[in-house]
């Protein structure tokens, strides 16, 4: 199994370059959204930059606080629920294509909280 640090530098890796391409390109996005305004992708994409530094720094730390990796799996879960909702409410009249792609982000962010709930596991068994 992938280990605790491993997978919050790949999240915060994947968080941050997400949160990059929406703060930088988020006309574009807008646009394969079907949105006219481009503000709530730019919010999201610097929360994502700041969380990527959150994720970032603690996955470079030699031992994790486990209260800090609690504290990532439950805005990794919420984000979770909350495309779960947008899409599975077609809120916002989306896009086909932007409800797909809420959808695959959602899937990853599920994969990264998992395994990320798996590593604290083995962290905690450790000690």
């Amino acid at each position: 199994m992938i280990s605790l640090k491993n997978v919050l530098l790949i999240n915060a890796a994947s968080s941050g370059a997400t949160g990059a391409g929406l703060a930088v390109a988020g006309n574009f996005v807008a646009n394969l959204f079907g949105v006219s305004q481009p503000y709530a992708f730019w919010g999201v994409g610097i929360f994502l930059v700041a969380f990527a530094i959150l994720v970032f720094l603690e996955g470079f730390k030699n031992s994790a606080s486990p209260g800090r990796v609690q504290l990532i799996i439950t805005l990794d879960i919420l984000w979770v629920v909350g495309s779960l909702v947008i899409v599975v409410f077609q809120l916002f009249d989306l896009t086909a294509l932007g409800y797909v792609l809420i959808s695959g982000v959602g899937l990853w962010v599920a994969a990264m909280a998992w395994l990320q709930i798996q590593g604290l596991k083995t962290m905690e068994s450790e000690k």
